[in-house]
């Protein structure tokens, strides 16, 4: 099966975090390949790999980065297929630089950037699939599906706390 979703990291230092990405997505049956272009050190490598998800049909690309974080810019401008950005904590300024790097787009060139760190990674393959939902009822249903055992997981926690506050 094809790759619906792209993820590329600037480093192999990234994967873990990232593997939550590719998590989010299996959660919802969405197809995706990982590699690793660095914006700084594989900049020809990056083009490439963009160029190539174009031509394999993928729909959404995924770029994890830490430090200066150009990753997700540098593919921006080189597709006009949907980016999501997700900043790694991974200098000593605890993400905030990579934060700030991917955030900060200019016009006409949009990222749209998730939280530093696990929560984001998760988010961005949960982002993608909300993308891919708009032409996919099947996978509406299960984002919904997905909304509501959130929910319920939540109403359940509540009741716990109630019962142990009498």
């Amino acid at each position: 099966m094809k790759p619906k979703v792209l993820i590329v990291m600037g480093s192999d230092s990234d994967l873990p975090l990232m593997e939550e990405t590719g998590k989010a997505l299996s959660e919802f049956g969405i197809p995706y390949r990982m590699t690793i272009a660095s914006a700084h050190r594989s900049p020809d490598l990056v083009e490439e790999v963009v160029r190539q998800a174009g031509k394999d049909g993928v729909e959404v690309i995924i770029a994890g980065a830490g430090a200066a974080a150009h990753l997700a810019g540098v593919i921006a401008s080189r597709t006009i297929l949907p980016v999501i950005g997700v900043p790694i904590d991974s200098s000593p300024l605890k993400g905030l630089d990579s934060l700030f790097s991917t955030v900060q787009m200019p016009p006409g060139v949009p990222v749209a950037t998730m939280a530093v760190g696990k929560a984001g990674a998760r988010n961005a393959g949960i982002f993608a699939a909300q993308i891919m939902a708009r032409s996919d009822r099947k996978l509406a249903k299960l984002l919904a599906g997905y909304r509501k055992k959130l929910e319920a997981g939540v109403r359940k926690k509540a009741e716990k706390a109630l019962k142990s506050g009498k």
